[in-house]
């Protein structure tokens, strides 16, 4: 009965971790950007709206956050075509929440895959 009970979980055991979904290493994909199009950012890594780069624009433009902890990313411009030349991205692709000021700050930004 034991050697039952082993070879069941020794052949149990691969099938469940194969089976086990990963989280994504490299962000959202670009089609699930569904807020605006992909920004492509020359500061983003994960800078947040505490950082005195990013906290210096959001006063200037006089943009209050209640979250300092959101990711923001700093001179964006949006990626039209993907895979065409001028949708290439040699920064950062990101999907942000709030787009709307000119490409100087993008508010809420999640990296994604293009």
């Amino acid at each position: 009965m034991f050697s039952r009970v082993a070879a069941f979980t020794l052949v149990a055991l691969p099938l469940l971790a194969a089976a086990t979904p990963l989280e994504g290493r490299g962000g959202e994909p670009a089609s699930s950007c569904s807020t605006a199009p992909v920004q492509c950012c020359n500061t983003w890594s994960n800078t947040q709206a505490s950082d005195p780069a990013a906290a210096g624009i959001l006063g200037l433009l006089g943009i209050v956050l209640q979250d300092l902890t959101v990711a923001v990313g700093l001179t964006c411009s949006p990626i039209t075509v993907i895979g065409a030349g001028s949708g290439s991205c040699s920064a950062q692709a990101v999907c942000c929440q709030d787009n709307s000021h000119g490409g100087l700050i993008s508010i809420g930004c999640v990296p994604v895959t293009l």
